[in-house]
């Protein structure tokens, strides 16, 4: 951590035992790559740390992966997928991570590192022996990873938190959704897909008897089925420009921010019929060709628009936390191939990150979040 604080340009670990007094790079890859370390406890004793100086009642987990470019094929979970600091797919590493923000802060909280499905054939065997990959480990989707991080700290019941934020990958998850909506008192807000399928108003439905094999069998149909759903893009484009608001999501480098909100109550589509009533915030950018962004939430059917806007703006948080270790901390300069040695690096580059801004809040230097809980 120490190298981390450092100027070096580079921070992986060999420039990092060269340029530390009394160091060691042998030394320092073995602790790093292959020493054990009870992450479980490092892990529990730092998000007390966290609870400490950012805790807040109405804080947030916020859930979003990100990719680290690699060469070779021999580092752990490498494969050619979508890496999204280049936007587009190549040969990198993903990982699935927790955040959390509140008025006094942000910092990340968990980390999973997201393994190909093609990584558990028989002709990565001899690799995941190499990384040493625990032999138990069996492939779980993004989306999974997140929920058993969610689990993990609603259990430990350490951090406290109103609100679970995520991108459309995990909005899109019913196993997702479905661990948000069976935690008391949490309310979710995630990204959609764009083409999410919806009604605005109930659908008529009933009910239709059928023979197969030789047993007499029922299923619920559409009424008419000219009612069929919508997609959220094709709702988001018919709204008329009168039902559209403006307004200042942050402040920016160039100044403020600002978007056009709209918001509907829906029904969402599952299999073709409805399934549960959500809030729908449609976001887009100003201009001539606006972009459009869709989000859904359990809150309460009362909810004020901006509530909804505020809940929008607030995954710029774990973007904040990626860019700041990566750009300061040397996350992305790791060279560490096996799983163990991953873990170790991201969990350092989080305690890193956390200690500035522990040091902030010490220092009394005034917070730089926006984060004014709108009711």
């Amino acid at each position: 951590m120490a190298g981390q604080f450092s100027p070096l340009e580079r921070k992986s670990i060999e420039p990092i035992a060269l340029a530390m007094e009394d160091s060691n790079v042998r030394s320092m890859q073995r602790f790093v790559s292959d020493a054990p370390w009870d992450e479980a406890k490092m892990i529990a004793k730092y998000r007390s740390f966290v609870n400490d100086d950012l805790g807040s009642p109405d804080g947030a987990l916020i859930f979003d992966e990100t990719g680290f470019l690699k060469k070779g094929q021999d580092s752990i979970g490498v494969a050619r997928q979508y890496c999204g600091p280049v936007g587009k797919v190549d040969n990198c590493q993903v990982g699935v991570f927790a955040g959390y923000v509140s008025e006094y802060g942000y910092a990340l909280v968990d980390k999973r590192l997201f393994i190909p499905e093609k990584w558990f054939t028989k002709v990565y065997r001899e690799r995941r022996r190499k990384c040493k990959l625990p032999p138990e480990t069996i492939f779980r989707t993004k989306p999974k990873l997140a929920v058993e991080m969610l689990e993990a700290i609603s259990k430990e019941n350490v951090l406290p938190f109103s609100y679970v934020l995520a991108g459309s990958i995990y909005g899109a998850s019913q196993e997702f959704i479905s661990t948000v909506e069976r935690l008391p008192d949490k309310t979710y807000f995630v990204s959609i897909p764009k083409d999410t399928q919806c009604w605005l108003k109930q659908p008529m439905l009933f009910t239709k008897e059928y023979r197969w094999g030789g047993k007499a069998r029922k299923k619920t149909v559409l009424a008419d089925p000219s009612g069929k759903p919508m997609t959220v893009e094709e709702l988001g484009r018919r709204i008329n420009d009168y039902f559209w608001y403006r307004r200042q999501v942050s402040e920016g480098t160039k100044g403020p921010i600002v978007y056009e909100f709209t918001r509907r109550r829906i029904l969402l589509s599952g299999s073709g019929l409805p399934q549960k009533t959500v809030w729908l915030l449609i976001r887009r950018t100003l201009g001539d060709k606006p972009e459009y962004s869709y989000f859904i939430s359990n809150v309460a059917s009362s909810i004020r628009l901006k509530t909804l806007v505020w809940l929008s703006g607030l995954r710029w948080a774990i973007e904040q936390c990626f860019e700041e270790t990566k750009t300061e901390l040397g996350m992305d300069h790791y060279e560490v191939r096996k799983f163990p040695g991953w873990h170790h690096h991201m969990l350092t580059c989080m305690l890193a990150h956390f200690f500035l801004w522990h040091l902030k809040i010490r220092l009394g230097k005034k917070s730089t979040v926006h984060y004014a809980v709108a009711a």
